[in-house]
């Protein structure tokens, strides 16, 4: 990458008076002068002193055209961990709003996303609050994060691979969302050179190579199009440039290409004056060159969610290679590279949240932060929201709704209202009836049908994609699954109470069962029926009643549960002599975070706390579980590698599985056209810190593409 100089003072003033020319540049100077003072003798780990981080934050942000509070938030941001002054110095030597932004980055930074799925859902929590307080706070830490990973090579590789894939995961999205693309774009481009280097310098390589030529092509095409635009008086400014690295990988890793097989890999952009110029310089490009079918998108009709507006076309170009085109104006484009931060207006310095559909966002993660109490599925919730594409379909009457790309008509029904998700029976897709689990289009116009004898499934689960629909199916089930569990509870705890010569309805004339329930930790009688339903706590155990001598068959069955393996290797919180099985859809391994969910007559089941079928069980039914006598147990998990289809591939990969202590049981190879190998693996393992090492192992091998562990 091309070293820049680094930021100076002076470099913060010249660019602020770009876009704020009478900005008083005081509080800067002030900050900038207490920041370098603090940070005096400490040092990074490329050597240069500490300082140059805060001031290359700051000037980050002075090129997303923030405010002063926000630069001077960037030049303070490190000084409350890492120095003596405290936020009630910054208070008065600065002010009430400096100082808040400051403490809202400091507890960002904080923040760390490779714990417990508990930890890590508490750690969104808190970084939504911020957010939704004031937005700039994640503006600082996402030009915080710019700049620790343009310094990423100073850092050990194994703390390369974390950050980059925690910004991966979550700070690229966010720009994502928040519209702001060329932050993103250079975040995704940075990760890729760390988490998969190899292939980071392969594709610049390529790209490097064919620079010459593929800048007089660029020029040349360029040219073109703009005289064909003058033939019709449109003025405007066309430009053309390679793809962001990221894109080009995500291409070729969807599409299973080669970098010589990808031939979109230049994209052009038409800025122009209006709207109208807009929609003429389409007309223009579309009668000069064959447009593809299904490529055109109206992101001016119908903005993406982060505020995103252009037209988007691809065509058989000048030469007769297909070529991308962005069209849209100068304000549109401001928009699409700075996102939010684009909104605001330097009249007093005051951010204008009513021009800004981003913030919406923000308010829709509060609310699941609000309604959402079980961390896995207020994670999951997140997540949809902060990755999802979105499409933009129509109610009968002609109002928009926004979806997540593969929304289903039922997805659409609980957009439009709760009781109508719920009681939808069907739907018809401009005019045509469709299943409900009819992925939907943008365009698309849908017209519900519904009766009141209709009721949520647990098959819904699997047709909808939006975080509202799977959050409000999820309460429906989880709330009948409860009112199940009480009723049958209060049954076994009358039959034992009938064993004493006593019942139910007796007891509760005399509060006893409250007294009862409160004996035993229980909030309420409700709480302890439902804990019996569960099967959590016998009734008889409550009652001090001797259980009755278990049949033949049933000591048989408890000697057989003993005995078996999976008993000897997990441990069950407070709960002895009971049947424990391993879920089929996470197949956990020693080494994986665990959780358990009791089912009567089933004993315990024992997922993968990341298991999002664990987000549709009831709460109530969960069960801490640990591992215990790790090694002991081989277990079965499936991998996935794809390769570069060479001889011998497959004895070659099979002697890296055998030589790492890991036993083959099956194996599943195919090839693709373009001589790739995929190959599936079930074998046995005894943790995942074994699987680990023989993906390592695997994935260093020259021939080797990716690795990872499937779900079987």
């Amino acid at each position: 990458m091309t070293k820049t100089p680094p930021a100076s003072i002076e470099s913060i003033y010249h660019s602020l008076a770009s876009y704020y020319p009478d900005a008083d540049k005081s509080l800067i100077t002030k900050a900038y002068s207490m920041a370098q003072q603090a940070h005096a003798g400490q040092k990074r780990e490329s050597g240069e002193p500490y300082f140059v981080h805060p001031v290359e934050v700051a000037a980050i942000l002075v090129d997303m055209k923030l405010d002063i509070a926000s630069i001077v938030t960037g030049l303070l941001h490190d000084t409350i961990e890492d120095t003596s002054m405290t936020l009630e110095i910054i208070k008065q030597e600065f002010s009430v709003e400096i100082s808040e932004l400051v403490d809202g980055v400091t507890k960002l930074s904080k923040i760390t996303f490779k714990t417990t799925e508990e930890k890590q859902a508490e750690n969104f929590r808190k970084m939504i609050i911020a957010m939704a307080k004031d937005i700039r706070v994640i503006f600082v830490k996402l030009a915080d994060r710019l700049n620790n990973m343009r310094t990423l090579e100073f850092m050990s590789q194994a703390k390369q691979k974390i950050i980059a894939q925690e910004t991966l995961d979550i700070y690229a999205p966010i720009a994502n969302r928040l519209g702001m693309s060329s932050i993103k774009m250079e975040l995704e481009d940075l990760c890729l050179r760390f988490l998969h280097p190899d292939i980071y310098y392969k594709i610049a390589q390529k790209i490097s190579k064919t620079k010459k030529e593929r800048e007089l092509f660029t020029e040349e095409v360029t040219h073109i199009i703009d005289e064909k635009l003058r033939e019709y008086d449109i003025i405007a400014l066309v430009t053309g440039r390679a793809k962001h690295f990221y894109s080009i990988y995500r291409k070729m890793e969807r599409r299973k290409l080669e970098y010589e097989q990808i031939f979109d890999i230049i994209a052009y952009r038409i800025i122009v004056e209006s709207i109208t110029e807009c929609y003429k310089a389409l007309g223009v490009i579309h009668a000069a060159y064959k447009p593809i079918p299904g490529r055109f998108k109206d992101y001016i009709a119908i903005p993406k969610a982060n505020s995103y507006q252009s037209l988007h076309t691809s065509v058989i170009g000048p030469h007769g290679e297909r070529i991308e085109i962005q069209i849209r104006t100068q304000e549109m484009h401001l928009v699409a590279e700075g996102g939010i931060a684009a909104y605001w207006k330097y009249k007093e310095g005051k951010f204008d949240s009513k021009q800004s559909g981003n913030i919406a966002w923000v308010d829709r993660l509060l609310e699941w932060h609000k309604a959402l109490q079980d961390p896995n599925e207020f994670l999951e919730t997140v997540k949809i929201d902060l990755f999802a594409e979105d499409i933009f379909v129509f109610t009968p009457k002609g109002e928009i709704k926004q979806l997540p790309h593969g929304a289903t008509p039922l997805d659409f029904a609980y957009a439009v209202h709760t009781d109508v998700g719920h009681h939808c029976t069907g739907a018809r897709v401009n005019g045509k009836m469709v299943p409900l689990r009819h992925r939907l289009k943008s365009g698309d116009s849908i017209e519900i049908e519904t009766s009141a004898l209709q009721s949520p499934s647990k098959d819904w689960l699997k047709i909808v994609c939006s975080s509202r629909a799977k959050a409000k199916i999820r309460s429906v089930i989880k709330t009948q699954e409860r009112q199940r569990a009480g009723i049958l509870g209060k049954e076994l705890l009358d039959k034992a109470l009938r064993t004493t010569g006593t019942s139910l309805n007796k007891q509760e004339k005399i509060d006893v069962l409250q007294q009862l329930a409160e004996k035993h930790s229980f909030s309420s009688t409700e709480d302890m029926y439902r804990a019996i339903g569960y099967g959590k706590i016998a009734p008889e155990n409550m009652l001090d009643i001797k259980p009755p001598e278990p049949t033949t068959m049933e000591k048989i069955f408890r000697s057989a549960t003993h005995k078996s393996d999976t008993h000897s290797i997990i441990q069950v919180a407070g709960i002895d002599d009971v049947l424990i099985r391993f879920a089929r859809c996470c197949t956990p391994l020693p080494g994986d975070t665990i959780t358990g969910f009791i089912t009567r007559g089933r004993g315990v089941t024992v997922h993968t706390a990341q298991c999002t079928k664990t987000l549709d069980m009831d709460p109530d039914r969960r069960i801490d579980v640990a591992w215990a006598n790790q090694g002991l147990i081989k277990r079965h998990v499936r991998t996935r590698i794809v390769a570069t289809d060479e001889p011998g591939l497959l004895a070659t990969l099979s002697h890296l599985i055998s030589s790492s202590g890991s036993n083959i049981t099956s194996a599943l190879v195919r090839t693709t056209k373009d001589r790739k190998a995929i190959l599936l693996f079930d074998l046995e393992v005894t943790s995942t810190i074994q699987l680990q090492k023989m993906m390592t192992t695997l994935e260093s091998h020259k021939d080797v593409i990716s690795a990872e562990r499937v779900h079987i």
